[in-house]
């Protein structure tokens, strides 16, 4: 007899297993991954009471590398709804105007949102701010340990799982999370493809110190053949991507920062100085995306979901939100609150959202590597047309950022459903995204409307700072799930047991 560990995390004495058999033991929930996404989503799961353990390959340690270095307006929110916005914040700087192709100007300004604007903060400040809420809720985490297996049936799924020192245990979960990454093994184990493509070879990536400060916090620019990307760490460093058509050499090529300093030469007209490179390396970037997200009792988040190339910097930004959307409703169901049928909304609200975002970073990566007469026009013409038409460079901004997308209603509902809802003022001085947090529904109620005993801590009824007679009923994810112009105390009811089960 041996010592071993469940998924929740709990020590318990019983017979060591090999990789054909599980221990005994059930948790609720395993998370794959431990980047932004899995880190959301395993917080989510621990401060809505239910255990959680995250399988992650790599050691113990936030790497001070980083993929991501943009917070959009949606995803500020989502972490202001888990009182994390504020100090990001404070760490990082925001920027309320960008200039793309040097002559279109995007004005987050008029964003609306609390956040109008995007905030630039390496990935990692973010990992390390999710993972010390997750932690503090009571995460359990096993590193250096790596999927080896995965089987489902009708009551849960068995994950075989190498740790450390080699040895494969099986362990048992009512449901599984693959957030992965692109190269993810969960969705390999239920046998999702990837289909896609390579969008641009040969990227190079350097973090540098350089001796002149760029003129802009983010400076992105084409020229020629030539593209270039700089944005600040804020320790000094910043990182460098660039790309030059024609030099289509493998990942593993050696780099150096001669190299480096040519491509930036080449985009921006000056290399900045730039020196003590800490770390170089080559990548291409894919554009793909699995057919679905769900296979059973599995689903997929974040990278594991889908890729794109990094335009429009909305693929961290994009995986937080897929996390806010399942890890609502996989607690509800797994506390007894909600039907199983919930969950098939994650992909009908995901997929297609993942799908519009393949498509603009794609538009924008062959705009901005325009080369031929006729795309130059395309180019120049569509700048044009949205630096003259205030509506359509709104649109544009409100999807890159998030804010704007909307999920599917049901036939005949209220125009409102679907709809992301603003942080809007509350009677009493309070916010909409304050009184979402602890993973609550909140219903904004018109006067004298103040509900019954029966949800406990999974409602907070609230009343408008303005007066309006709106009732809606804001899901933990900040959008409508139900909304009416003018409903009395049984109508409202009945939508707080068709959302929320019944009363306890």
């Amino acid at each position: 007899m041996t010592g071993t560990t469940d998924v929740t995390g709990t020590t318990n004495t019983t017979n060591t297993t090999d990789a054909t058999g599980a221990d005994g033991t059930t948790g609720p929930v395993i998370v794959v991954g431990s980047g932004p996404t899995g880190l959301l989503l395993a917080g989510d799961f621990a401060a809505a009471g239910v255990p959680v353990t995250v399988i992650e390959k790599r050691p113990h340690r936030i790497s001070n590398l980083s993929r991501a270095f943009v917070l959009h307006a949606r995803t500020l929110e989502q972490l202001d709804a888990r009182a994390l916005a504020d100090d990001l914040e404070a760490a990082g700087r925001p920027l309320d105007r960008l200039r793309v192709f040097d002559r279109l100007d995007i004005d987050l300004g008029t964003l609306p949102s609390r956040f109008r604007h995007l905030l630039v903060l390496p990935q990692y400040e973010v990992e390390r701010a999710l993972e010390r809420r997750a932690v503090e809720a009571g995460v359990e985490f096993r590193y250096e340990s790596e999927l080896a297996g995965l089987a489902q049936d009708a009551d849960g799924v068995t994950v075989e799982v190498r740790g450390p020192e080699g040895r494969t245990r099986a362990f048992r979960a009512a449901y599984v999370v693959g957030a992965d990454g692109m190269r993810s093994a969960v969705r390999e184990a239920v046998g999702l493809p990837f289909p896609g493509k390579s969008v641009i070879r040969s990227v190079v990536l350097a973090d540098v110190r350089l001796a002149e400060k760029p003129p802009a916090l983010l400076t992105l620019h084409a020229a020629g053949d030539a593209f270039a990307f700089l944005a600040p760490f804020g320790d000094g460093y910043y990182r460098v991507m660039g790309w030059l058509r024609g030099r289509d050499v493998p990942d593993r090529e050696p780099l150096d920062l001669a190299e480096v300093k040519e491509i930036v030469r080449l985009a921006l007209g000056r290399d900045f100085g730039m020196h003590d490179a800490r770390w170089m390396s080559r990548f291409h970037s894919d554009q793909r995306q699995a057919p679905a997200y769900r296979v059973g009792r599995v689903f997929l988040a974040g990278d594991a979901a889908h890729v794109h190339s990094p335009a429009g910097g909305q693929g961290m930004n994009t995986g937080l939100q897929d996390a806010a959307n399942l890890s609502w409703k996989l607690a509800a169901v797994l506390t007894g609150h909600a039907d199983p049928a919930l969950l098939d909304t994650y992909q009908a609200e995901r997929h297609p959202v993942g799908r519009t975002v393949l498509r603009s970073s794609g538009g924008i990566v062959r705009l901005a590597m325009a080369k031929r007469p006729w795309t130059l026009a395309a180019r120049a013409a569509l700048t044009t047309f949205l630096n003259a038409v205030g509506p359509a460079r709104r649109a544009l901004a409100t999807q890159v950022t998030g804010i704007g997308y909307r999920y599917p209603a049901p036939r005949g509902a209220h125009r409102l459903t679907g709809t992301r809802v603003p942080d809007v003022a509350l009677a009493g001085g309070g916010r909409l995204y304050e009184a979402l947090r602890g993973g609550r529904f909140v219903l904004i109620a018109p006067e004298p409307y103040d509900g019954r005993p029966g949800y406990a801590d999974r409602l907070a009824v609230v009343h408008w700072a303005s007066g309006r007679r709106t009732a809606v009923l804001v899901r933990p994810d900040g959008y409508a799930a139900w909304a009416a112009d003018s409903a009395d105390a049984e109508q409202i009811e009945a939508a707080l047991t068709a959302h929320m089960g019944a009363r306890v």
